[in-house]
């Protein structure tokens, strides 16, 4: 049978209409792609300090590895909770994740009322890694360990003065547990940030401060300050000579943690991608090598392992404010 003119066109016809649908369907595939946007990382801290650094450096990576866009995002305030609210209240979409450490837990413990549920507003990807929190002072305290400390006389309590990065803070609770646990009349001194109180105890405005490693190296290795004691539950294989809290006051023990977040809902397929993508960053030697440098020790990896953590530092925090009735305004 001849091919009329009519038969053309509606072979052709049907020709376009299947290139247009493949066409349609490529370009939903396209859109549907995860990322093809940026990927904006919440770092709830003013740039500089350690979670500033952990969350820039896991961003840069992850561009240059994985291709993706990812933009870090300061949002200071309120003891991280202005940006850890921001992260919480997000589209549950993947593009937008939080640099979280360990005041996701403490807020839990010091705050009666938090803007957002820790656990079940988040859903947690994985540890970056975690550092402990020292005692330092300044070279002239009589004291040069946390055994020598204990051991000053108690009418001296206006020598034992001990700053902190702020209220509710976990030096802060470290600070109110060994003051309860040893009867030793240590003033706590809180500072809008931890910088301010290492720079008053370089200066003499405060003899002690607690901070977590990193903070405190710098000031260290330049001989300003001096380390009584550390909040590990070993001593330290890069600082073997300092003692550990527990070996004076058993169980004691503190530390500054990172991990990233997602907001709770975000599709299971992208959290699979972002963890892939997080993991192959960490297991870097140039990332691996920045993060011992900054005395950020590994942690156990993956969501799992982060959520287990977050409990139990959350149970763990609560019953010492509770023992020590610290509040974030106490």
């Amino acid at each position: 049978m001849p091919t009329t003119d009519h038969t053309l066109s509606r072979r052709a016809f049907a020709g376009s209409a299947l290139a247009l649908a493949a066409g349609s369907l490529s370009t939903a595939a396209l859109a549907n792609a995860y990322p093809n946007r940026p990927i904006r990382l919440i770092v709830p801290y003013a740039p500089g300090g350690g979670s500033d650094m952990v969350g820039r450096l896991i961003a840069q990576k992850l561009t240059e590895t994985a291709g993706w866009n990812v933009v870090v995002d300061n949002k200071a305030g309120a003891s991280s909770l202005i940006g850890t609210d921001a992260a919480a209240k997000s589209a549950a979409d993947g593009y937008t994740l939080l640099l979280a450490d360990a005041a996701h837990a403490t807020n839990a413990a010091v705050l009666p009322k938090l803007p957002f549920d820790p656990i079940k507003d988040f859903k947690p990807l994985t540890l970056v890694g975690s550092s402990p929190q020292l005692l330092v002072a300044n070279p002239a305290f009589p004291a040069n360990s946390l055994k020598e400390l204990i051991a000053l006389p108690r009418d001296e309590a206006h020598s034992h003065g001990v700053g902190s990065p702020g209220r509710g803070t976990g030096p802060h609770l470290l600070c109110e547990t060994l003051k309860q646990r040893t009867g030793m009349p240590l003033v706590h001194v809180p500072y809008k940030g931890g910088a301010l109180a290492l720079t008053d105890a370089v200066g003499g405005q405060v003899p002690m401060v607690i901070n977590s490693v990193p903070a405190c190296m710098p000031h260290i290795e330049a001989k300003r300050l001096k380390v009584l004691a550390i909040a590990s539950t070993a001593r330290h294989p890069r600082l073997p000579d300092v003692q550990t809290f527990g070996e004076s006051v058993p169980g004691v023990v503190g530390s500054a943690w990172y991990g990233v977040m997602a907001p709770a809902n975000t599709p299971a397929d992208v959290l699979r991608t972002l963890g892939a993508a997080i993991d192959k960053v960490l297991d870097l030697p140039d990332v691996k090598a920045r993060l011992a440098t900054a005395f950020i020790d590994p942690m156990p990896r993956g969501g799992q392992a982060f959520s287990k953590l977050l409990t139990e530092e959350i149970t763990r925090w609560q019953a010492i404010a509770r023992q020590t009735g610290v509040t974030q305004n106490s």
